[in-house]
Protein backbone atom coordinates (compact mmCIF):
# COMPACT_ATOMS: atom_id res chain seq x y z
CA UNK A 1 0.00 0.00 0.00
CA UNK A 2 0.75 3.65 -0.84
CA UNK A 3 -0.29 6.71 -0.39
CA UNK A 4 -1.01 8.87 -3.51
CA UNK A 5 -1.12 13.25 -2.52
CA UNK A 6 -3.43 15.18 -5.82
CA UNK A 7 -3.93 17.95 -6.42
CA UNK A 8 -3.43 21.50 -7.96
CA UNK A 9 0.09 22.91 -7.88
CA UNK A 10 1.17 25.08 -4.53
CA UNK A 11 -1.44 22.71 -2.34
CA UNK A 12 1.19 20.92 -0.34
CA UNK A 13 1.70 17.97 -1.72
CA UNK A 14 5.46 17.64 -1.46
CA UNK A 15 6.05 19.03 2.14
CA UNK A 16 3.22 17.05 3.35
CA UNK A 17 4.81 13.38 1.11
CA UNK A 18 7.31 14.15 3.18
CA UNK A 19 5.88 14.74 6.84
CA UNK A 20 3.89 11.69 6.37
CA UNK A 21 6.71 9.26 5.22
CA UNK A 22 8.57 10.86 8.58
CA UNK A 23 5.70 9.66 10.59
CA UNK A 24 4.96 6.39 9.01
CA UNK A 25 8.86 5.62 8.78
CA UNK A 26 8.02 4.78 5.23
CA UNK A 27 9.84 6.35 2.31
CA UNK A 28 8.47 9.49 -0.16
CA UNK A 29 9.07 10.58 -3.93
CA UNK A 30 7.92 13.82 -5.81
CA UNK A 31 6.48 12.36 -9.21
CA UNK A 32 8.04 15.82 -10.91
CA UNK A 33 11.60 15.51 -9.69
CA UNK A 34 11.46 11.82 -10.34
CA UNK A 35 10.59 13.34 -14.36
CA UNK A 36 12.93 15.67 -14.12
CA UNK A 37 15.71 13.10 -13.03
CA UNK A 38 14.52 10.37 -15.89
CA UNK A 39 14.60 12.98 -18.87
CA UNK A 40 17.67 14.95 -17.62
CA UNK A 41 16.25 18.37 -17.62
CA UNK A 42 12.88 20.51 -16.21
CA UNK A 43 9.60 20.28 -16.64
CA UNK A 44 9.81 23.41 -17.93
CA UNK A 45 12.32 22.40 -20.76
CA UNK A 46 10.66 18.76 -21.50
CA UNK A 47 7.57 21.23 -22.50
CA UNK A 48 9.87 23.95 -24.59
CA UNK A 49 11.81 21.22 -26.04
CA UNK A 50 9.74 18.13 -26.59
CA UNK A 51 5.70 19.36 -25.99
CA UNK A 52 3.21 18.41 -24.01
CA UNK A 53 2.15 14.74 -24.86
CA UNK A 54 5.84 13.90 -24.30
CA UNK A 55 5.88 15.09 -20.83
CA UNK A 56 2.27 13.29 -20.29
CA UNK A 57 3.95 10.10 -21.55
CA UNK A 58 7.10 10.22 -19.20
CA UNK A 59 4.71 11.15 -16.54
CA UNK A 60 2.03 8.59 -16.57
CA UNK A 61 5.03 5.60 -16.56
CA UNK A 62 6.76 7.31 -13.57
CA UNK A 63 3.34 7.25 -12.08
CA UNK A 64 3.04 3.51 -12.63
CA UNK A 65 6.63 2.68 -12.11
CA UNK A 66 6.11 4.47 -8.61
CA UNK A 67 2.57 3.56 -7.76
CA UNK A 68 4.45 -0.48 -8.21
CA UNK A 69 6.64 0.34 -4.60
CA UNK A 70 5.05 -0.13 -1.23
CA UNK A 71 5.11 1.72 1.75
CA UNK A 72 5.77 4.98 -0.30
CA UNK A 73 4.43 8.32 -0.18
CA UNK A 74 3.87 10.41 -3.46
CA UNK A 75 3.24 13.99 -4.28
CA UNK A 76 1.81 13.53 -7.74
CA UNK A 77 2.28 16.21 -10.20
CA UNK A 78 -1.21 18.32 -10.46
CA UNK A 79 -1.83 16.65 -14.02
CA UNK A 80 -1.31 13.45 -12.67
CA UNK A 81 -4.86 12.30 -12.65
CA UNK A 82 -5.41 13.74 -16.38
CA UNK A 83 -5.07 9.86 -17.90
CA UNK A 84 -7.66 7.25 -16.81
CA UNK A 85 -4.70 4.51 -16.64
CA UNK A 86 -2.98 7.18 -14.03
CA UNK A 87 -6.16 7.42 -12.21
CA UNK A 88 -7.15 3.68 -12.31
CA UNK A 89 -3.06 2.77 -11.29
CA UNK A 90 -3.18 5.47 -7.99
CA UNK A 91 -6.51 4.18 -6.71
CA UNK A 92 -5.72 0.72 -6.70
CA UNK A 93 -2.07 1.57 -5.29
CA UNK A 94 -3.40 2.80 -2.07
CA UNK A 95 -5.43 5.61 -1.03
CA UNK A 96 -5.73 8.60 -2.98
CA UNK A 97 -5.44 11.74 -1.09
CA UNK A 98 -6.90 15.38 -2.66
CA UNK A 99 -5.39 18.25 -1.69
CA UNK A 100 -7.44 21.45 -2.07
CA UNK A 101 -6.85 25.27 -1.78
CA UNK A 102 -8.94 28.20 -3.12
CA UNK A 103 -6.97 29.90 -6.12
CA UNK A 104 -6.30 33.15 -4.26
CA UNK A 105 -3.79 30.63 -1.75
CA UNK A 106 -3.11 28.92 -5.01
CA UNK A 107 -1.50 32.23 -6.12
CA UNK A 108 -0.25 33.73 -3.03
CA UNK A 109 1.77 30.34 -2.65
CA UNK A 110 2.97 30.36 -6.21
CA UNK A 111 4.02 33.85 -6.08
CA UNK A 112 6.26 33.38 -3.22
CA UNK A 113 7.89 30.66 -4.53
CA UNK A 114 11.06 31.54 -6.76
CA UNK A 115 11.52 27.92 -8.06
CA UNK A 116 7.61 28.09 -9.54
CA UNK A 117 8.64 30.13 -12.86
CA UNK A 118 12.46 28.07 -13.39
CA UNK A 119 11.11 24.89 -13.10
CA UNK A 120 6.93 24.68 -13.69
CA UNK A 121 5.68 25.87 -17.05
CA UNK A 122 2.70 27.95 -18.17
CA UNK A 123 -0.33 25.63 -19.16
CA UNK A 124 -1.72 27.80 -21.32
CA UNK A 125 -1.90 31.09 -22.67
CA UNK A 126 -3.91 32.79 -20.03
CA UNK A 127 -1.92 34.68 -17.20
CA UNK A 128 -1.12 33.11 -13.76
CA UNK A 129 -4.27 34.06 -11.54
CA UNK A 130 -6.33 33.20 -15.10
CA UNK A 131 -4.69 30.16 -16.00
CA UNK A 132 -5.26 28.84 -11.78
CA UNK A 133 -8.77 29.91 -12.31
CA UNK A 134 -9.34 27.70 -15.16
CA UNK A 135 -7.29 24.79 -14.55
CA UNK A 136 -8.72 24.11 -11.35
CA UNK A 137 -12.41 23.79 -12.44
CA UNK A 138 -11.55 22.15 -15.75
CA UNK A 139 -10.01 19.41 -12.98
CA UNK A 140 -12.05 19.29 -10.24
CA UNK A 141 -14.07 16.15 -12.45
CA UNK A 142 -10.50 14.09 -11.85
CA UNK A 143 -9.39 14.90 -9.40
CA UNK A 144 -12.66 14.08 -7.33
CA UNK A 145 -13.12 10.98 -9.79
CA UNK A 146 -9.23 9.77 -8.71
CA UNK A 147 -9.75 10.96 -4.54
CA UNK A 148 -10.61 8.51 -2.13
CA UNK A 149 -10.24 11.48 0.62
CA UNK A 150 -10.64 15.06 0.10
CA UNK A 151 -8.74 17.51 2.55
CA UNK A 152 -8.68 21.15 2.78
CA UNK A 153 -5.34 22.50 3.31
CA UNK A 154 -6.58 26.51 3.60
CA UNK A 155 -5.00 28.10 7.05
CA UNK A 156 -3.85 24.75 8.28
CA UNK A 157 -0.02 24.14 9.38
CA UNK A 158 1.65 20.65 7.36
CA UNK A 159 1.68 19.12 10.65
CA UNK A 160 -1.93 19.71 11.24
CA UNK A 161 -2.76 18.39 7.80
CA UNK A 162 -0.22 15.38 8.80
CA UNK A 163 -2.28 14.11 11.80
CA UNK A 164 -5.19 15.02 9.29
CA UNK A 165 -4.55 12.72 6.34
CA UNK A 166 -3.75 9.99 8.76
CA UNK A 167 -6.22 10.23 11.15
CA UNK A 168 -9.03 10.33 8.05
CA UNK A 169 -6.60 6.86 6.53
CA UNK A 170 -6.82 5.26 9.86
CA UNK A 171 -2.96 4.68 9.57
CA UNK A 172 -0.88 3.83 12.46
CA UNK A 173 2.42 5.93 13.39
CA UNK A 174 5.39 3.55 13.57
CA UNK A 175 6.90 3.20 16.77
CA UNK A 176 9.81 6.48 17.02
CA UNK A 177 7.82 8.18 14.27
CA UNK A 178 7.65 11.73 14.47
CA UNK A 179 4.70 13.22 17.03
Amino acid sequence: MNIILIGYRATGKTTLARLLAERLGWEWIDADVEIERRAGKSIARIFAEDGEPVFRDLEAQVIADLCRRDHWVLAAGGGAPLRPESRRIMRESGPVVWLTASAETIHARMSGDATTAARRPSLTDRGAWEEIVHLLQKREAVYRETAHHQIDTEGKSPEVLAGEILEKLHIPMVPGGAA
